[in-house]
């Protein structure tokens, strides 16, 4: 082993465990191992950045921005409307809805369809009286589907089809995932629709509302002269009061000493976690006091709930420090958070992927603040200013997929003319699209194709490929492309699938050359095991935010995610043996 593959398989190490652990910036731990690359000896300066000018990253910028474009177009809240007025099955409904999440993540990021999709199932559990969590993960789940079938439904697919170009001279087509990706995401979407029910069915004990299960929400309360809980112990809410206290202020003081001594009394702000119904219980009989508004009363309050996106501005901050809702007069009034550590003050929290902030404020006020600070509110309205009533940028994207498709363009040629037509009907402001880019995940891809490169540059990726051809007979390619989707599929739940499919595909190639077979079918398994990623909320974000807004455990991604990535497993290696080998 050369001193360039130890140091790289050491970096490759370093930064796949900061990425997983999530507790510094992606784009941050991607810079830091592209300078760390150069500083090593891995490549020389002329190759630093030029992953930023990769068509793959080029592509990836073009296809978040026609997203801004067509998710304006709110066409799921007329299949929500067409849900409302038919009498189908709950499994009808989640099916269906999920075939059409697949189907447009086909054509898009796997988080541009979730969020496409997701108005319109919430509005769908509304009016159908359907629990949330039967609706949310199955179209999360079918949004990662949807992204197998094409070159442009997931960024893995196109870095997986470039390092095939590099090595051979002549990457993957649009379609040619959808041999292995078609069937797969319809067998999935099939299994999800049909599991769901059954795995979060709508209890006698739920409340009447349709999101199915309470939200846990943290709130900070003043707690009134009059209030019940004046005189209790801290110990004692939990079994009295149905909500975990967390901490206990007293004139700007936080209360220390154990909850069986800490005493409740008037004036006192208590921090505390509980469901969304028992919250307002407590609020309508007085006994915890509603929080402190920042300016005038509006002229039409409502309540929202807005899930915090991969590509929010407030991420990493604090309550405290949020400045878009003081200016709009909008109040936090509570916090539904992934995190499990609660320490300080209300204000004190911060924020992170899938939060979901509870908003009351003026609508209009609320609507813009959202925009400004890129988080989803979950609950549709009326369109709002820009939104697109027309099929003509439809249209146009369907031209640019279609030139692509027949290799009349590379997709980097063919969505920037969709741009331009775009942006010359007036559909598309440039220079406002471009600063709502979710820049953190395009950083990241750019700063991790040299690094990739330099496994295949450096030997490291054959040398990995020999010490794993001498525990797996490579010489039987279904051997080898059953490996090469394993480990995919174990390393993308801990880092997104865009890494997963710059360090494994050199691996791949390697695997290919070794067995002297199909090096496609390597590729694909690559690109395939990078976004079967069912078994946790974190692996990636559409599961993260379906956390957040279905209010599920960690243990209810294992009980649907298993059984699904079982079955995906088993049936992309078959068929890519049909069809690749």
């Amino acid at each position: 082993m050369t001193f360039e593959q130890a140091s790289l398989l050491i970096l490759l190490v370093v930064m796949l465990v900061l990425f997983s652990l999530d507790r510094v910036r992606i784009e941050v731990v991607a810079i830091a191992g592209l300078l760390a690359g150069y500083v090593l000896g891995l490549y020389p300066a002329a190759q630093v950045f030029a992953g930023f000018a990769s068509p793959v990253v080029i592509t990836v910028v073009e296809i978040l921005l026609i997203v801004q474009v067509l998710a304006r177009a709110k066409l799921f809240d007329r299949l929500a409307d067409i849900f409302s007025r038919a009498k189908f099955s709950n499994a009808a409904v989640i099916a269906t809805l999920s075939a059409a999440a697949g189907f447009i993540s086909i054509f898009m990021n796997d988080i541009g369809a979730f969020s496409i999709a997701l108005p319109a199932a919430l509005r769908i559990s509304a009016s159908l009286a359907i629990p949330r969590r039967q609706l949310i993960m199955p179209i999360s789940f079918a949004a990662l589907l949807g992204g197998l079938v094409s070159l442009i439904g997931t960024p893995a697919n196109l870095l997986v089809s470039n390092a095939l170009a590099e090595a051979t001279g002549s990457g993957l087509h649009l379609f040619d995932f959808a041999y292995v990706g078609l069937p797969v995401a319809i067998a999935g979407i099939a299994l999800t629709a049909w599991l769901a029910p059954r795995l979060f069915p709508q209890t006698s004990n739920e409340p009447a509302s349709p999101s199915g299960v309470p939200r846990r929400v943290l709130t900070e309360r003043r707690v009134p002269a009059h209030s019940t809980l004046v005189g209790n112990r801290l110990s004692d809410l939990p079994a009295m009061f149905a909500l975990l206290p967390h901490s206990l202020v007293r004139n700007e003081r936080f209360v220390f000493g154990k909850p069986e001594s800490a005493v409740i009394e008037a004036g006192d702000l208590l921090l505390a976690e509980m469901d969304d119904v028992v919250l307002a219980e407590l609020l309508a009989s007085g006994v915890l006091l509603a929080p402190p508004r920042f300016g005038p009363p509006p002229s039409r309050p409502i309540h929202i709930e807005a899930v915090v996106m991969p590509e929010s501005t407030l991420l990493g901050s604090r309550l405290r420090s949020i400045e878009v809702f003081k200016a709009h007069d909008i109040t936090i009034s509570a916090l539904s958070m992934r995190s499990p550590r609660i320490e300080g003050r209300f204000e004190d929290l911060q924020l992170s992927i899938g939060d979901i902030l509870i908003l009351e404020g003026d609508r209009e006020a609320i609507r813009q603040a959202l925009e400004e600070c890129e988080c989803l509110p979950l609950a549709t309205s009326p369109a709002a200013p820009g939104a697109v009533t027309s099929l003509l940028p439809f249209a146009i994207f369907a031209v640019g997929v279609a030139s692509t498709a027949f290799n009349l363009l590379t997709p980097d040629i063919g969505f920037a003319g969709v741009i331009l037509a775009l942006a010359l009907l007036n559909y598309l402001n440039i220079r406002q699209a471009m600063a709502d880019l979710n820049w953190p995940i395009i950083i990241m891809l750019g700063a991790m194709i040299p690094i990739g490169s330099a496994v295949a540059s450096t030997g490291t990726a054959q040398l990995i490929a020999t010490a794993l051809g001498l525990i797996i007979p490579l010489a039987e390619p279904i051997a080898g492309v059953a490996l090469v989707l394993f480990l995919a599929m174990v390393l993308t739940p801990f880092v997104n699938n865009a890494t997963v499919a710059i360090i494994m595909s050199p691996i791949a190639l390697q695997f290919a050359a070794a067995g002297h077979h199909v090096p496609q079918a390597y590729m694909i398994a690559v690109a395939a095991g990078a976004s079967l990623d069912f078994l946790t909320p974190f692996g990636h974000h559409n599961n993260t935010l379906a956390m957040g807004i279905g209010s599920y455990r960690f243990v209810d991604f294992l009980k649907a995610g298993a059984p699904l990535t079982l079955l995906s497993y088993v049936l992309t290696t078959l068929l890519i043996y049909v069809f690749w080998l």
